[in-house]
């Protein structure tokens, strides 16, 4: 199917979906993002998404030329205009075109773009069966350089390390904090059991604060399994019970080796299939 691509309220083909080379989203990776889902033809916590865009956006002072209300109807009638009951989302807002140089206010006119396509981030194997992960030699940015709570067009350090795993075999990696803390992984939050008890990084760990990750944490809650948010080692990992990673376009995954140790029994656990079912409960009911 010739999917449509919104650029500033305006729909084109996709070979025909083109914004300028002097864009400073492309220049400098100037810009913020969010990756959202859609489940039987809604948009999994929209208004969630868009409120930590318009934080992402604040943070780095780009002003979003439009209201939220605007980009929440813009959103949903992308997904109609692509004929989605079940898919995934990209939405950018970029810097817009700009003379060469630094100065980011001289580009007047930022650029809104949604993607609405469908998405296989990992094999179906993988979730019955459970990733592999190995630990990033490259860490997560320091908070006081670039906060990773800021969703920006500028991905390259989860790259350096998403290279890294890829080059020994993982399809995710482990990142550490500039305290040699676990952050989350290249894409995805992650999350530990270890005697019942459902552990995953603080926020101030450097870490994105995921809409999955929040969600998961609420089933959890509400399936009466005791959560904690506090810092952890790859010792943590290491001695787990179970592990599973989330994430918009992970949704929620089992990971079952990490640096070549198993993870509990090596098999996806039952905390991680149990809040694996809830989330799939969930998505389809909102």
């Amino acid at each position: 199917m010739n999917r449509k691509i919104y650029i500033n309220g305006q729909y084109f083909d996709r070979e025909n979906a083109k914004i300028s080379v002097f864009d400073h989203g492309l220049l400098y990776g100037d810009g913020v993002f969010e990756g959202m889902r859609i489940y039987s033809g809604t948009v999994f916590r929209l208004q969630q998404h868009l409120e930590r865009l318009w934080e992402s956006a604040r943070a780095i002072a780009l002003t979003i030329p439009m209201s939220i209300e605007q980009l929440t109807d813009d959103v949903n009638a992308t997904v109609k205009e692509n004929g989605l009951t079940d898919g995934y989302i990209r939405l950018i807002v970029t810097r817009g075109a700009g003379p060469l140089g630094l100065d980011p206010f001289r580009c007047v006119e930022p650029q809104v773009i949604i993607i609405a396509d469908k998405i296989t981030l990992y094999p179906e194997s993988h979730y019955t069966e459970g990733l592999k992960l190995v630990t990033a030699s490259t860490i997560r940015n320091h908070p006081a350089a670039l906060s990773p709570r800021i969703k920006s067009l500028n991905y390259l350090n989860n790259i350096m390390a998403k290279i890294e795993g890829l080059n020994a075999g993982c399809i995710e990696a482990v990142m550490l904090n500039h305290k040699g803390e676990v952050a989350e992984c290249t894409g995805d939050n992650i999350f530990l059991v270890k005697n019942g008890v459902l552990t995953t990084p603080p926020i101030d760990a450097g870490i994105l604060e995921g809409i999955t990750r929040n969600a998961v944490l609420e089933l959890a809650v509400a399936a009466g399994i005791e959560t904690r948010e506090t810092p952890m080692t790859r010792h943590d990992i290491y001695v787990a019970d179970e592990c599973f990673l989330t994430g918009s376009a992970a949704e929620v995954i089992p990971a079952v080796q990490i640096d070549n140790r198993n993870i509990g029994d090596g098999k996806p656990g039952p905390v991680t299939l149990k809040l694996n079912e809830a989330f799939r409960k969930l998505v389809h009911q909102s």
